[in-house]
C-alpha cells in the first residue's frame, strides 16, 4: 500500500488532518498548498518574524489553531510537502502544477483528496469596484497576515458569522469600526435560534458573545439592511449608501468596507476531476456528490472540508481524516472502526448546525436578482449586470454556460470566484426570452452588446 501516491490539495484543516492520517498509514503523501505555510484561511500565519501571539489572531480558536499547525510541524520529513503551488488543471491521474520557483510541473496520483476551501460569496452594488471596498475574508486576511486593517473608519456588510467574526476582530484589534449592516431579518435570525442552540451551543455562544461585545464597543448593528452604493471618489471610498430595515436611504461615512454574504465552496478541482454535482437549495449551492466518508462519484477522488460543503474548520478536520480512512479502506488497509464513527457523528453535527445558520442568516438572493443594470458584474471583465441580461434575454442563454460564453462574465482572471454566484442568480430570476431584434437585411442585433449575428431565422439560400 506504501507505493501508492496520494496528493492532497489544500494545507487547511481537513488537508493536515487528511494528511496526519495518510502518512501514518504509510502512504506517499503529497500535500499542495498555495499558501507559504500550512493554515488555511482560518489558521492562517502570518510571515516569519511577525511576533502577535496566537490568542490574538485566532481569539477563542488560538488553541485549535496551535494545534494543527504542530500536527503538521510533526509530518515534517515523511511527507512530500510543496508549499506556494497552485494545482490548476486535473486530468488522469495527473495534477497540473505551477509552483514558485519551480515553474510549471505536472504530479501523477493514484488517489487525489481534495482540500481547496471556500472562498468568499459577494452580491455586486454599484461603486463596489472602487478602492476601499473588500470582502470580508480579504478583510481578515489584511488583520491576521500582517497586522493591518483595511482603512481607518471600517463598516462591514453582508451576512452570516463571519460578518460578525472579522467585525469583532477588528474591534479587538483597535480599529476604529464603523458599523455592521447584516441583510438577515432579525425576525429570521431569531427564528433559527432553536436550531442553532440543538446543534452547537457552543457555537452560538461564540456568535452571541461577539455580536454582544460590538454592542458593548458602541458599534451600531443593523439587521434586514442592504448596501445600496459605495460612495466617493475614484481614487477611494468615502462611505456608504445603504436601505435600512423601514426602506429608507441612509448613508455612513468610513473609508473601508468589507463585504462578503457567507462562503461558496472552491468546487473548481472537483469539475475538472469529473466529479458528479447535484444542488442543495438551502444554501443555493451546487456541491459535489459525495458519501458519507467523503468519496466522490469520480473514481479515486476524494472531497473534504468546506470545498464539499461549508460547515467551518471543526467539520473540515473531521471530514480530512474520513477522506483519508476513505482512501486508506479502498485501497485494502485497515482502518479504525471506532474512529471512524466518532469522525461521522462529529461531522454531522457540525452539518446540522451549518444548515441551521444558512437559516438564520439566508442568502439575499432577491437583492442579487434585482441589481441595478448599470452595476459591475464581472470586475475582470467590466461586464454590466445589464450587459449580461441582454446576453441572456436578447440572445437565448438558458444556462451559466451559454451565458458565460455570449457574455464574457466569468472569463478574466477570477474565472467567476467573485461574479458566479450573483450571476446565476440574476439568470435565475430573468427566464431569457429569445425575442430577435434585426434590421432591414435579416441580421441580428443587440444594441447593448455590441453583437451582430446572423439571425436564424432568415438563413441563406444554401441553408448555411
Amino acid at each position: 500500500m506504501s507505493a501508492a501516491r496520494v496528493l492532497v490539495v489544500g494545507a487547511g484543516p481537513a488537508g493536515v488532518r487528511a494528511a496526519e492520517t495518510l502518512a501514518a498509514s504509510g502512504l506517499h503523501t503529497i500535500v499542495v498548498d498555495e499558501a507559504a505555510r500550512a493554515g488555511g484561511q482560518i489558521y492562517r500565519r502570518p510571515p516569519d518574524g511577525f511576533s502577535r501571539p496566537p490568542k490574538a489572531l485566532y481569539g477563542f480558536e488560538a488553541a485549535k489553531a496551535e494545534a494543527l499547525h504542530d500536527a503538521f510541524a510533526r509530518l515534517a520529513g515523511t511527507i512530500d510537502y510543496r508549499p506556494e503551488t497552485l494545482i490548476w488543471n486535473v486530468s488522469r491521474g495527473v495534477a497540473h502544477s505551477h509552483g514558485e520557483g519551480v515553474g510549471q510541473g505536472q504530479i501523477p496520483f493514484d488517489a487525489l483528496v481534495i482540500a481547496s476551501g471556500a472562498h468568499d460569496r459577494v452580491i455586486p452594488f454599484p461603486g463596489w469596484t472602487k478602492p476601499g471596498v473588500f470582502t470580508l475574508g480579504g478583510a481578515q486576511v489584511a488583520l491576521k497576515y500582517q497586522g493591518c486593517a483595511i482603512g481607518r473608519r471600517v463598516l462591514f456588510c453582508g451576512t452570516g458569522p463571519l460578518l460578525y467574526l472579522v467585525a469583532y476582530q477588528y474591534a479587538r484589534a483597535g480599529a476604529c469600526v464603523a458599523g455592521v449592516l447584516d441583510s438577515a431579518p432579525f425576525g429570521v435570525t431569531l427564528r433559527a435560534t432553536g436550531g442553532l442552540l440543538a446543534a452547537g451551543g457552543a457555537a452560538l455562544a461564540k456568535g452571541l458573545f461577539y455580536r454582544a461585545a460590538l454592542l458593548a464597543r458602541g458599534i451600531a448593528v443593523e439587521q434586514a439592511a442592504l448596501p445600496l452604493e459605495a460612495l466617493g471618489r475614484d481614487d477611494h471610498v468615502t462611505g456608504l449608501r445603504y436601505r435600512d430595515a423601514q426602506g429608507g436611504a441612509r448613508e455612513i461615512d468610513c473609508d473601508g468596507i468589507a463585504t462578503g454574504y457567507g462562503l461558496t465552496p472552491d468546487t473548481r478541482l472537483a469539475d475538472l476531476a469529473g466529479c458528479g454535482f447535484a444542488y442543495d437549495p438551502l444554501p443555493r449551492h451546487w456541491l459535489p456528490v459525495t458519501d458519507g466518508d467523503g468519496r466522490a462519484t469520480a473514481a479515486g477522488v476524494y472531497l473534504a472540508g468546506d470545498g464539499a460543503a461549508i460547515a467551518g474548520a471543526d467539520a473540515a478536520e473531521a471530514s480530512g481524516a474520513l477522506a483519508a480512512y476513505a482512501v486508506i479502506a479502498d485501497r485494502g488497509g485497515g482502518v479504525p472502526m471506532a474512529r471512524v464513527a466518532a469522525l461521522r457523528h462529529r461531522l454531522a453535527r457540525a452539518r446540522r448546525f451549518a444548515a441551521a445558520l444558512d437559516r438564520a442568516f439566508p442568502f439575499p438572493h432577491e437583492f442579487a436578482a434585482a441589481m441595478a443594470d448599470e452595476t459591475i458584474l464581472c470586475r475582470c471583465e467590466a461586464i454590466s449586470a445589464g450587459e449580461f441580461r441582454a446576453a441572456a434575454g436578447v440572445l437565448g442563454a438558458v444556462e451559466m454556460n451559454r451565458a458565460k460564453a455570449f457574455s464574457r462574465v466569468g472569463m478574466g482572471r477570477c474565472q467567476g470566484r467573485v461574479c458566479a454566484a450573483a450571476a446565476a442568480e440574476l439568470l435565475a430570476a430573468r427566464p431569457p426570452e429569445f425575442v430577435p431584434a434585426h434590421d432591414g437585411d435579416g441580421v441580428l442585433v443587440s444594441a447593448s452588446l455590441n453583437l451582430t449575428l446572423p439571425d436564424p431565422g432568415v438563413l441563406p439560400e444554401d441553408g448555411r
